[in-house]
């Protein structure tokens, strides 16, 4: 038999009629699938339904633990969550959770890997009440000066922003927390590559921005940042605010009548404190502090630790940035100017 009769009977079978048997099922189709199986049961040990919604301080709670988890998506939709929570709160009224509670999940995210978990991370940031951050400065700068001198550009770029931010809301804190002074300046001499004379000089020595460090922009947002945290420590408009402040309300009360014998000129410093933990200065209760770890709330302390360890090498380093020009010199001179009215 040759192979064309072969195939000719193999085709001819497509075509037959299967002939039936009493008694006898019909055959299956080769496609055949078969769903006699039953599926087992998985239960869940306790499982709570409940028809009514989670309450709007349940949810945010449920947010702020995913804060930790590992998808990026979810962290950012995380914070946007809370940020959406907190602006839309009626006025004057209390945040969901205290802010006490919600730093130590948001603070490690100040060195995420995910540029727009750092950016909506500093978008809820700005919703937080000024008051309540005013207490937590010290908590919030160990992260951000790991974040300026982090390996990855864009985290040091990200810290500065924060920085930006916190000295806006909390200046007087964030410059006189134990460490907020020295460390910092310390923190930004290492970004900006002014330490010695030769970093200064040279541009090839300066701590890398990243792509967008050619342009300047990283550099300008530095220099500001600068500028602002050293008006904030060592700036005269602070303290001539508080001496007209002082003769307001001294001209006030003679005004009204009152009268204080004797006569003291040193009255607010004997008032009751209105910050919380107002000794903390002393350190009674904690470990030894070295000098870069020391509490400095006073300008003329901040200005005398200044001059000994930072005027020079800043102002060396803000005289090579005025010369490059463009944005950059025009950042500068914020800087400088600060420089001038402090001497």
């Amino acid at each position: 038999m040759g192979s064309s009769q072969k195939r000719k009977k193999e085709k001819q079978k497509d075509f037959q009629k299967a002939k039936l048997k009493v008694g006898k099922a019909k055959p299956k189709p080769a496609n055949f699938t078969d769903t006699s199986f039953r599926s087992k049961a998985i239960v869940l040990n306790q499982q709570s339904l409940s028809t009514t919604a989670p309450t709007s301080s349940s949810q945010f709670s449920h947010h702020l633990s995913l804060l930790s988890s590992k998808s990026d998506t979810q962290r950012k939709e995380s914070l946007a969550h809370l940020t959406t929570s907190v602006a839309s709160r009626p006025v004057d009224s209390a945040l969901p959770q205290p802010v006490s509670v919600m730093l130590p999940k948001l603070v490690p995210l100040l060195l995420d890997a995910s540029n727009s978990v750092r950016a909506q991370l500093l978008k809820f940031l700005k919703t937080l009440p000024a008051a309540d951050i005013e207490t937590h400065a010290a908590q919030l700068l160990p992260y951000i000066r790991a974040g300026m001198t982090h390996l990855a550009a864009d985290i040091r770029s990200s810290a500065v922003e924060v920085l930006g931010w916190l000295v806006q809301a909390a200046g007087s804190e964030v410059v006189s927390c134990p460490g907020g002074w020295i460390k910092t300046l310390n923190c930004f001499l290492s970004l900006l590559g002014w330490h010695t004379e030769e970093s200064a000089k040279w541009s090839s020595n300066r701590s890398s921005f990243g792509k967008a460090g050619s342009e300047g922009r990283p550099m300008v947002k530095a220099l500001q940042a600068l500028a602002e945290f050293l008006r904030a420590g060592i700036g005269s408009d602070q303290d001539e605010d508080e001496d007209l402040v002082m003769r307001d309300e001294r001209a006030a009360d003679y005004e009204v009548g009152v009268e204080f014998f004797p006569i003291d000129l040193s009255v607010r410093q004997n008032m009751i404190p209105d910050r919380s933990a107002p000794y903390a200065y002393l350190n009674l209760f904690g470990q030894p502090r070295d000098a870069e770890g020391e509490m400095y709330e006073s300008r003329e302390d901040r200005l005398r630790v200044f001059a000994d360890m930072f005027r020079k090498a800043i102002e060396r380093g803000v005289e090579n940035a005025r010369k490059e020009g463009g944005e950059v010199g025009r950042a500068s001179a914020a800087v400088f100017k600060v420089l001038r009215e402090s001497v």
